[in-house]
């Protein structure tokens, strides 16, 4: 498995933010690449959470139901697994990032890609193969 780029949820779930059109357009951007880019279990889950409970008008389980289907699920590439807590808590001992932000790390060196794009993350840091970018800087 290889991809050019892994999201983070906090992109995804710009694509749903109509107060912000710059990093909505950015998002939808990102996402319409969909042979490039991958996601983790966790992202899934952390978005469905947000749909669902913190948007201004929740998705509804019947379309969130739908986006999942057509889009996260198929990129969906990196499950749960004991190696992926293990390296999750090597990333953290070296990074002191916090644990969910060091599991989405170990997910996107686990997937292969170059980049990991954040808004929350340290942008321009380097963790191994992996370059950590903000998508809606500059």
């Amino acid at each position: 498995m290889s991809a050019e780029f892994f999201l983070d949820t906090n992109v995804i779930v710009y694509a749903f933010d109509r107060s912000s059109a710059d990093k909505r357009q950015r998002s939808l951007d990102l996402l319409r690449r969909d042979d490039s880019w991958v996601i983790s279990w966790q992202v899934v889950q952390e978005f469905c959470s947000v749909a669902l409970h913190r948007f201004a008008i929740p998705l509804t389980p019947e379309f969130l139901n739908e986006y999942l289907d057509v889009i996260l699920l198929p990129q969906c590439k990196v499950m749960s697994s004991a190696s992926l807590y293990q390296m999750a808590l090597q990333i953290h001992r070296q990074t002191q990032f916090r644990f969910y932000d060091s599991l989405i790390v170990a997910a996107a060196l686990e997937s292969g890609a170059s980049i990991l794009y954040s808004e929350d993350m340290q942008a321009g840091r380097r963790i191994g193969d992996l370059q950590i970018a903000n998508p809606f800087a500059g």
